[in-house]
């Protein structure tokens, strides 16, 4: 099979060796809990707000309004149950976009079955959302609206400051999950217009099990977990320190990298766009063409199902993905594809290829080498694609 080549960025990254570093002390020698007052304990808790301050520095927020959690998911469930809560006796409606990720997406439908009223927006076909749109759907019940930054599936950058400065405007708080942009392009929490702010360390070569939940100070959020006096009394649970330390090293790596590294990736997925869509007749690009992050390419090709792909590439040590790493598993048709105005033929023929640290033009001229291939040979075997093979 040869050496490993990994095109699923989107869905994790390797834990970068630096940040392994960082990490191994607090899981061997340096064990102690920080919540205790020995100096031992005391000179964790500091670690633990260093690293608060290197993820504080990465976005532009204040260290003290970082929380930090077991990662994105818990972020998002804590942004909208947790404002939900606190501000229910101004309105129960919420505004959110037709292709949020699942973990902002269910927690809605979870408010939904509570009473409360949820709008969800929807995107054009290239999988933008006007803010016009958002503005509309306005009520005077509406006490947040949470869009996110940047698509996980087919990497569309959404215009959340836009979206931020209409609901600064309207005295409404604004949620943006940020997972898949933080560390990949700039993210700033002021220029976003957001009060509230989700992250995850290992979409950026940190650890899984760790994120953060920015939020703007002032803002009014129940918390989401009780027990113990943690971060600030908002998030109980002891600390994971040593997921902590990769979460804070990680930010500080991926701030130093990220405006060399993404001219970098930008240039290979604009290459391998191109080559997909000139040597495959019949296949499409997902999402718009320059507002997407630099490391994201999502096609459909017609006639072929995505997770034939998926298998067939993995023959080659080809790692890549169908939609969001979440749901491949999933029979159904990804929601953002439908979204964007997808058939459910053309949904199921989907291909996500996210490009990293360690891609390198030699990995996307092997996918090309095998690729067109891969897709020949399918669609021979496919009952629905009755157009001329590849090459023939």
């Amino acid at each position: 099979m040869g050496k490993l080549i990994y095109l699923d960025h989107a869905a994790t990254t390797p834990l970068h060796p630096e940040v392994l570093e960082a990490m191994m002390p607090y899981l061997t020698d340096r064990f102690a809990n920080p919540s205790t007052l020995y100096s031992f304990g005391t000179q964790t808790k500091q670690s633990v707000e260093d690293a608060r301050a290197r993820v504080a520095a990465l976005i532009g927020s204040q260290p003290s309004e970082i929380y930090f959690t077991s990662g994105a998911t818990e972020s998002d469930n804590w942004a909208v149950v947790g404002t939900a809560l606190a501000n229910e006796s101004k309105g129960r409606h919420i505004i959110t976009s037709a292709i949020e990720h699942h973990a902002v997406m269910e927690t809605c439908e979870f408010q939904e079955k509570r009473g409360y009223q949820i709008t969800y927006v929807p995107v054009d076909s290239d999988g933008l959302i006007k803010p016009e749109d958002v503005r509309k759907a306005i009520t005077g019940q509406t006490i947040l609206i949470t869009i996110m930054h940047a698509n996980n599936e087919i990497g569309v950058i959404e215009p959340v400051a836009e979206i931020g400065a209409i609901a600064r405007e309207k005295g409404i708080l604004f949620h943006t999950d940020a997972t898949q942009s933080v560390g990949k392009v700039p993210v700033g929490v002021k220029q976003l217009n957001c009060d509230l702010l989700s992250l995850s360390a290992h979409k950026m070569y940190g650890p899984k099990g760790v994120g953060a939940l920015y939020i703007r100070k002032g803002v009014r959020i129940l918390p989401y977990l009780h027990g113990g006096g943690q971060e600030n009394k908002k998030r109980a649970g002891t600390h994971n320190v040593p997921g902590i330390i990769g979460l804070g090293k990680a930010a500080e790596i991926a701030q130093a990298m990220m405006a060399d590294e993404a001219a970098r990736l930008t240039k290979m997925r604009d290459w391998l766009i191109e080559r997909i869509l000139t040597t495959i007749p019949d296949s499409r690009l997902n999402g718009h063409p320059t507002k997407r992050l630099p490391n994201n390419v999502n096609v459909s090709i017609e006639g072929v199902e995505g997770e034939s792909m998926i298998l067939s590439l993995d023959m080659f040590g080809i790692c890549v993905s169908s939609g969001s790493a979440c749901t491949s598993g999933s029979l159904e048709a990804s929601h953002v594809l439908l979204g964007i105005g997808l058939s459910h033929e053309l949904a199921h023929g989907s291909l996500r290829l996210t490009l990293g640290r360690d891609t390198t033009q030699e990995h996307l001229d092997k996918v090309m080498k095998v690729l067109p291939g891969i897709v020949n040979r399918l669609r021979t075997m496919s009952p629905v694609y009755e157009k001329t093979a590849l090459g023939s």
